[in-house]
């Protein structure tokens, strides 16, 4: 049984910087994809952030060059980096991985921007 607990989340005003972990058990996470979701009031669950087990990345066009995923020296560890925050970051954002075919997800965190 996987599970995934974030933490992290808040409230930061516009332009502010959070940053974002989330912690793996019951495997080992870096053989295996991870990936930040969110999913604001209204809309659909978008990804924001995946990171491969080689370590490529990938980001989605409205968070490139503001957020960086990357993994922990903990191997159950990954993290998501937030910089220059804006309002339209405002969301619960949400872990995930697959393993053997199974999509595990955490509960989520949320991030406020608001001034």
């Amino acid at each position: 049984q996987v599970q995934l607990v974030e933490s992290g989340g808040g409230l930061v005003q516009p332009g502010g910087s959070l940053r974002l972990s989330c912690a793996a058990s019951g495997t080992i996470c870096s053989i295996y994809a991870m990936g930040w979701y969110r999913h604001a009031p209204g809309k659909e669950r978008d990804m924001v952030a995946t990171i491969t087990s080689g370590g490529s990345t990938n980001y989605a066009d409205s968070v490139k060059g503001r957020f960086t995923i990357s993994r922990g020296n903990a191997e159950n560890m990954v993290y998501l980096q937030m910089n220059s925050l804006k309002p339209e970051d405002t969301a619960v954002y949400s872990c995930n991985t697959v393993v053997r075919g199974i999509a595990y997800w955490g509960k989520g965190t949320l991030v406020t921007v608001s001034s």
